[in-house]
């Protein structure tokens, strides 16, 4: 019994994101993304789970994968292709444009497609144990979390940078190629909770913490490109 615990927290991880796209569906972005959000806090407690209780095995490795392509693949993508849908256009001067754009606006379904690309190669790439190769796929669903929060909430020059058209275009084929690319980054797994050996974890929490209470939910954006960018000095420095 204690054995299928971490696989009904991941069946529940499955469940909100299945929620997150009939939200989307209904146009209700900010409900979409505050599943996307249950999902994630389930994502980091099935593993969790799992370790206390000392349980492991195959079945819920692969479960674990096919849930997060839903919740953080399947559902973020959709959000983004609806808010794309709805600011991506050209002016009526340019029509001639107008067949480009109708193609530039199924780019979104990039993000499904790298999301699920890159959760089949972390299941097969022994080198993320303790680390990340790529940007892990919920911190890109949180990055569109924010944005539909965002456009809700405020505050407005987030809302214009997320609303105009080079951001829309550029995002999704910048954030498919980091899915995968070979870039390592830090997990934010804890082990052990002590600072010795947390301290680049517990430094990312407050900073991030720091940047929710400033930018209100843009800070969640900003928190995620922090993210990329602390990895990337740790690398360096090493």
């Amino acid at each position: 019994m204690l054995k299928q615990i971490p696989n009904s927290i991941t069946a529940g991880n499955l469940f909100f994101g299945c929620l997150s796209i009939v939200a989307t569906f209904e146009g209700n972005l900010s409900q979409a993304a505050l599943f996307i959000v249950l999902a994630a806090v389930l994502d980091f407690f099935d593993g969790f789970a799992a370790r206390i209780l000392k349980v492991s095995g195959e079945l819920g490795k692969q479960l674990d994968s096919l849930a997060d392509v839903v919740s953080f693949g399947v559902a973020p993508g959709f959000i983004f292709y609806s808010i794309s849908q709805e600011h991506l256009y050209f002016s009526n001067s340019f029509p001639q444009f107008v067949p480009l754009m109708v193609i530039l606006s199924y780019l979104p379904f990039l993000l499904i497609i790298f999301s699920a690309v890159r959760l089949a190669k972390f299941n097969v790439d022994t080198r993320q144990s303790d680390s990340f190769i790529g940007v892990p796929t919920p911190a890109n669903a949180l990055f569109i979390c924010s944005i539909a929060l965002v456009l809700e909430n405020g505050p407005f020059f987030a809302q214009e940078i997320y609303t105009s058209v080079p951001f829309l275009l550029i995002y999704p084929l910048l954030m498919s190629y980091l899915l995968v690319a070979e870039l390592p980054l830090f997990a934010l797994k804890f082990k052990q909770f002590g600072w010795s050996g947390n301290e680049i974890r517990y430094a990312f929490i407050l900073a991030s913490i720091i940047l929710f209470a400033i930018f209100n939910y843009f800070g969640i954006g900003l928190s995620i490109i922090l993210y990329v960018l602390l990895s990337l000095f740790l690398h360096l420095r090493k």
